[in-house]
């Protein structure tokens, strides 16, 4: 599941006439780098929420799984459904009848170009038994104070002297946004916007999600001044 639905006002005025997910880094909208590294890992469904400008969303979406044959990108309305984003959880929660036992989570607006969406994790994560996976990276300049620890064993941890930034990365089980993990009705009929990390901490206390530092490019591409650093990289 790509997450495309949210407002950018960070990046405004860039954002006024462009979702962010369709903002251009080094050539391509921000979002189709996941979109084909995912295919490159043998992933060919696909699950996009929309609320901002959703309708070029839809667009690109539709172009894309008509240039890659044999690819299912099914959009998740929220904006048109509901008229706002229902966040992380909220958003998961609504397409939750569209997803797999297993799947992947990320963000449409964070550049990871070298990150591997593999068979084998998908593998290892399914025979964990954990609720969630999370890929974390070291901290960047402008979130210094981390979000989440990292413990020898390889779980995720609320608290931790050593904290590291949450890539916005993860495999998730469908039971986290389940009752009792998660209140929202599967499907969120009612629209209840809702944010994740909540959710996840939850899951962490009671030691059932795992977590592993990545250390490859990347970016949360959350400001004019990121975009255009990357622009003029290389």
């Amino acid at each position: 599941m790509l997450l495309a639905a949210g407002r950018g006002m960070r990046m405004r005025p860039l954002t006024d006439e462009t979702p962010k997910p369709l903002l251009t880094v080094q050539g391509r909208p921000l979002m189709q780098w996941p979109m084909e590294a995912l295919l490159a890992g043998g992933f060919r469904r696909l699950v996009v929420n929309t609320a901002w400008l959703g309708e070029q969303i839809d667009a690109f979406c539709a172009d894309w799984q008509a240039q890659h044959p044999g690819t299912e990108v099914t959009v998740s309305r929220e904006g048109q459904d509901f008229g706002y984003a229902l966040e992380t959880a909220g958003g998961i929660a609504r397409a939750l009848p569209l997803l797999g036992d297993v799947f992947w989570v990320l963000a449409g607006d964070v550049y990871a170009p070298e990150f591997a969406f593999t068979p084998t994790n998908v593998a290892r994560f399914k025979a964990s038994g954990q609720l969630a996976h999370l890929w974390l990276v070291p901290n960047p300049p402008h979130h210094p104070r981390g979000d989440f620890g990292l413990s020898a064993e390889g779980l995720a941890l609320n608290e931790a002297e050593m904290r590291h930034t949450y890539s916005t990365i993860g495999l998730y089980r469908r039971e986290l946004f389940e009752a009792p993990w998660c209140e929202i009705v599967p499907g969120n009929p009612q629209g209840t916007a809702e944010p994740l990390a909540p959710l996840l901490r939850r899951a962490m206390d009671a030691g059932l999600v795992s977590a592993e530092l990545y250390t490859g490019p990347w970016v949360d591409v959350g400001t004019p001044e990121r975009l255009a650093e990357l622009n003029t990289a290389g």
